[in-house]
């Protein structure tokens, strides 16, 4: 009987601590997010997303930075470029606690297209193709959803193939 509250109790102790991640302890966690969490940190918003929030945050994961024209990411980790990669960053995050059934109810909703506001103040276009959410950015570019519902106690982190930008 005691092994199995010892066991009950690392339970709910395992649980209580992931109920209090955020969404920047999702990155940070990843292997797959190593870009991401560099550039957060030089944008100076790892204290913005350990916020109460709530964020739904779509990840771009290192194959998506590497897509990117060479020495892009590089450019934008400099100092003097700081104001660019937060807002690119923040293009990245939309107010709210948004899980994949949400997103994909809003769209049906929507009649298969909608528009939803960044914190940037940008607008990205939800899809759905194939049976993926897809965002279309202000460019025309579009990210494919790979993973979704990573949860955190500040929000909610979705996996995306590609990094979008705003206009």
């Amino acid at each position: 009987m005691k092994f199995i509250a010892g066991i009950i109790t690392l339970f709910i102790s395992a649980f209580s601590v992931s109920a209090q991640t955020t969404v920047v302890d999702v990155a940070i966690s990843s292997k797959d997010h190593t870009t991401l969490v560099a550039a957060v940190k030089a944008a100076d918003l790892v204290a913005v997303l350990q916020s109460a929030g709530p964020f739904t945050v779509f990840a771009p994961t290192n194959a998506a930075f590497a897509k990117l024209p060479a020495g892009t990411v590089e450019t934008l980790l400099k100092p003097e470029n700081k104001a660019t990669l937060a807002k690119i960053l923040t293009y990245h995050v939309v107010a709210g606690n948004l899980d994949a059934a949400a997103v994909i109810k809003a769209i049906t909703a929507a009649n298969g297209s909608l528009s939803v506001k960044t914190v940037s103040g940008g607008t990205l276009i939800a899809s759905i193709e194939s049976g993926k959410v897809v965002l279309t950015d202000e460019k025309g570019a579009k990210a494919t959803v790979v993973a979704a519902d990573l949860k955190a106690g500040n929000g909610v982190v979705h996996v995306i193939d590609s990094v979008v930008l705003p206009k």
